[in-house]
């Protein structure tokens, strides 16, 4: 009788390595191993033969970067998705679509369990915990890192022991993720807040001494919302994210640093690196100020604020997200256009923008006189609009003077003899 199996998110790193033979050892289970593509730009074929030296009993490699586009970074960037107002969020997008996949393999191969790396600390063990159960409540979920006590050390000599090849540059003390969307860099001395993140950390963003002297223009193209194009020319989703990347990462552009509040209730100082990210949004929202009235404006700010902490969070699976979408989707309904923006020395910024559906009218906003407009309308508005504050100011005006008055009755009037 075959061993039962158990399915694991496999990077070809040296953790998820001993994983796989940790859970062969301590479950007597045979593994399945899945590599899923999501832009992190690893050699697939590289990591596959390793998982099959390691002795999986099957192993597959998914190529989902234009789902993992189309499905999760468009909504994303919709909802102009800012964790805390500085991180768009990418890991968080990533993490349901990884463990979506690892249930269908799951099921393919009539695997009892799914396994993941992920630690006790951070946020990734809830998102993929929530969504997992969600979709197949009956797998058990083993999460290794939860449950061994390795340290660096005792890992490196428990891997030698058993095999399993350790890379000559382990003693790397960055912990690295990465997608289409975003890269994270964690560990060492950045977990110092109080020390400068050193220049070797960086791969996607130039130093900005190594940048252009010269600003970049760039027009990206929106249809309802997202991305559909550079400079007019029509692309493909997952082109598009690697194009802007690229030309926003040479000028120095998508550095982000913040200290940031995990959902397990720890606080942490987290570095990224989101060029493309970084200039996408800026330009969506930019179009949304053209094309949405001030009143969407207010309340979608508000809507893209628990969309954001809601996935960041984990709760991709919750209905409370499609409910928000709902609101979301509707107002992309008409943001559809194209904005220019400048790149240079780690600047992003809109400087030009066009839209079929734009609430801008030149007649009515110009200085110029003329006739769509009469500035008469503003008295009688400007009576009206300010009539509350204005009636609150005077009262409280009174109120004062009749203070005074009392006061200096009191000071100036006699007083009789008791």
């Amino acid at each position: 009788m075959s061993k039962k199996k158990i399915v694991l998110a496999y990077s070809g790193g040296l953790d998820t390595s001993v994983m796989l033979k940790w859970l062969q050892e301590q479950y007597k289970s045979d593994v399945v191993s899945l590599t899923i593509d999501v832009g992190q730009g690893d050699d697939l074929k590289k990591i596959e033969q390793k998982a099959w030296d390691l002795g999986v009993v099957n192993h597959y490699t998914m190529d989902v970067r234009k789902e993992f586009t189309v499905e999760y970074v468009y909504p994303a960037i919709k909802a102009n998705a800012l964790y805390m107002d500085t991180y768009p969020i990418s890991s968080s997008l990533s993490r349901p679509l990884i463990a979506k996949k690892m249930v269908e393999v799951a099921e393919i191969e009539g695997a009892y369990a799914v396994a993941h790396g992920c630690t006790g600390k951070g946020n990734d063990q809830v998102r993929f915990d929530v969504t997992i159960k969600a979709l197949n409540p009956n797998l058990k979920i083993i999460a290794p890192v939860r449950e061994w006590k390795f340290d660096r050390n005792s890992e490196i000599i428990w891997a030698k022991e058993h095999n399993i090849p350790v890379p000559v540059t382990i003693d790397s003390p960055y912990s690295i993720d990465q997608n289409l969307w975003g890269r994270s860099i964690e560990g060492g001395i950045l977990e110092h807040p109080e020390e400068i993140a050193p220049k070797e950390i960086w791969e996607w963003t130039n130093h900005i001494e190594d940048t252009p002297k010269e600003p970049e223009y760039v027009t990206i193209g929106f249809e309802k919302g997202v991305p559909t194009s550079i400079d007019a020319v029509e692309m493909d989703p997952v082109s598009i994210l690697e194009k802007i990347n690229s030309l926003a990462g040479k000028h120095g552009i998508g550095r982000c640093e913040h200290m940031e509040d995990r959902t397990v209730g720890l606080k942490s100082r987290e570095i990224y690196e989101v060029p493309a990210a970084e200039t996408i949004l800026a330009a969506h929202k930019d179009l949304e100020k053209m094309v949405l009235t001030v009143h969407q404006m207010l309340m979608k700010r508000e809507i893209d604020h628990k969309w954001t902490t809601l996935v960041y969070q984990g709760l991709w699976v919750d209905p409370l997200k499609k409910d928000l979408e709902a609101f979301i989707n509707s107002t992309q309904e008409n943001v559809t256009g194209w904005v220019t923006m400048k790149l240079h020395k780690g600047s992003a910024k809109p400087v030009k923008r066009g839209s079929e559906y734009s609430l801008y009218d030149y007649n009515l906003t110009s200085f110029d006189v003329n006739i769509k407009y009469d500035q008469h309308d503003a008295i009688g508005f400007i009576a009206l609009w300010g009539l509350p504050s204005v009636t609150s100011w005077n009262l409280k005006r009174k109120i004062i003077e009749q203070k005074d008055i009392e006061q200096v009755q009191k000071v100036t009037t006699p007083q009789k003899n008791k």
